[in-house]
């Protein structure tokens, strides 16, 4: 018993083909997608307008030897005022410390406002690639004005 797959004629085991695609369960699923976000869209906008204060927050105590690094807007780095590579100012920092513990101290960062955020990732990454998780970051006292 052999079926006879395409060609003229008819018999028990002839099998037509079908070149017609089913589109009704995909316009189904759209519709149902179409709807879930026609409710969905509104619902995650946020339309209240809010005018947020500023945060001042009060100077915090300095450490008996500040370390800050900055950040030019060219993308230079400074530990201190000594030019460091913008990728090993953690080295930088380790070899500056010497025998102390990394995770203790405290690195204050300054960052020029048209610092590009890559830069300012490098620099935290190379930090923290290096053991200095206390990272601050130094911002202008606008209390005073």
């Amino acid at each position: 018993m052999a079926a006879k797959i395409s060609g003229g004629g008819g018999g028990k085991y002839a099998i037509e083909q079908n070149s017609e695609i089913n589109v009704t369960p995909f316009v189904d699923i759209m519709l149902v997608l179409l709807i879930i976000f026609m409710v969905a869209a509104p619902l995650a906008s946020v339309n209240v307008e809010v005018k947020l204060p500023r945060a001042v927050a009060p100077p915090a105590e300095n450490p008996p030897v500040p370390i800050y690094v900055s950040i030019q807007d060219n993308g230079r780095a400074y530990i201190g005022d000594f030019p460091v590579d913008i990728d090993s100012v953690g080295s930088e920092l380790s070899s500056q410390i010497g025998r102390r513990n990394p995770a203790d101290e405290r690195i204050f960062i300054r960052a020029d406002q048209q610092t590009r955020y890559g830069d300012f990732m490098q620099v935290m990454n190379s930090l923290q690639d290096n053991g200095f998780y206390s990272v601050a970051l130094v911002g202008e006292d606008t209390s005073t004005q």
